[in-house]
């Protein structure tokens, strides 16, 4: 199946929609359109796939499914499936102890933390740095961050716990580079962007403009993009500093389109790109009993998508009100990227929208 994108300002697909996925389609639509006049939401995008049928729309100021949106951390599973690309050509095990790669990531039992660690949020590292917002506002570099991330003090023992940790996913990225010897972002674009023919995907903003990827509603960001305070403005989510910055754990852009295909590559891998057992490491749980359930980048289960999905869906949204999953069980993809912060109400249309798709698809005994 090849996912195209929509035609500008209109829906297109593989095909005339039919049946429950045309009705699942138009109810997330709906979602949007009502949003849109409300004035709630700038701009979103949706990409819908359900068995062999595909479809994707913009709204507002996203002109189709090819819009360029801030993704936030749905960057994560992006930059995971980088660093299993070296996985698999043994170049790192997820056994191995960071320092084997970073030595000066020592004392404070970090020597117990290792590289698996880091894709499961489980090695003790925090979420943001301490001194987040001063890195930002004095535009640091991509390296300040990566220093100040292996001087971090812990927040818990390696592997005792389960603790949502960009820096984990900064430092495996580190790692990738040390190994590979070439910036993160170009080994991101050489093993999963090309491959995957993500054509309107970059990590970081180049080869494309500020002026052609779409603009974040900035009132009731996240915290560690500075809420909306206008003092905020030369390194919140719009500014060329962040843009460009190409942070491994949230500054990816793409299409809704372009989602799709990476999610259902993650479901059924295209032949050359990643095989199916390390693909399957990323979309089933690698966390001890009692640790929440997280694959190799990927969050698992209902809680990632909506109330009605299986066990076995994995996906992840971002703080910029984005929201993109996968279930096997109905054989369901569902990419909805908005401008709206994730933080900013509740319920978001994002998740307003899931749960209208997953009630529409997600029974299988009679889904077309």
């Amino acid at each position: 199946m090849t996912l195209s994108g929509a035609a500008a300002g209109d829906e297109s697909g593989n095909g005339p929609a039919s049946g429950k996925f045309a009705t699942a389609f138009d109810a997330a639509s709906d979602v949007l359109q009502a949003s849109v006049r409300r004035g709630d939401v700038e701009a979103a995008s949706i990409w819908l796939r359900h068995g062999d049928q595909a479809n994707g729309r913009g709204f507002g100021a996203a002109p189709s499914a090819d819009a360029i949106f801030l993704i936030a951390s749905i960057t994560k599973p992006i930059s995971v499936a980088a660093v299993l690309h070296l996985v698999e050509r043994e170049r790192v095990r997820l056994d191995d102890p960071l320092r084997k790669f970073i030595p000066e990531f020592k004392g404070d039992r970090r020597d117990e933390v290792t590289v698996g660690h880091l894709l499961t949020h489980t090695s003790g590292l925090p979420d943001q740095l301490p001194d987040n917002a001063s890195l930002r506002q004095r535009h640091a570099s991509l390296d300040e961050f990566i220093q100040g991330a292996i001087r971090t003090p812990l927040r818990f023992d390696p592997g005792t716990r389960y603790g949502y940790s960009s820096m984990g996913i900064l430092l495996a990225s580190e790692v990738a580079r040390r190994i590979a010897g070439k910036p993160f972002v170009e080994l991101v674009d050489e093993t999963v962007f090309r491959p995957l023919e993500m054509t309107r995907s970059t990590l970081g903003l180049a080869p494309f403009r500020l002026d052609q990827v779409v603009r974040c509603q900035v009132e009731n960001a996240a915290p560690e993009s500075g809420a909306g305070s206008d003092a905020s403005e030369g390194w919140d989510w719009n500014s060329r500093y962040w843009r460009e910055l190409a942070a491994p754990w949230g500054g990816g852009h793409a299409s809704a389109a372009d989602i799709g295909r990476f999610l259902d590559a993650c479901l059924r891998p295209p032949e050359g790109w990643l095989r199916p057992e390390t693909v399957r490491l990323m979309t089933s749980n690698r966390n001890p009993r009692g640790v929440t359930p997280r694959g190799l980048g990927f969050g698992l289960g209902p809680a990632v998508a909506s109330r009605g999905c299986s066990d076995q869906t994995f996906g992840h949204g971002g703080a910029t009100g984005t929201l993109a999953w996968t279930d096997p069980r109905s054989d369901t993809t569902f990419v909805i990227l908005t401008t709206l912060p994730g933080r900013a109400v509740d319920p978001h249309p994002r998740q307003v929208a899931s749960d209208r798709v997953d009630a529409i698809l997600g029974r299988v005994e009679d889904s077309n």
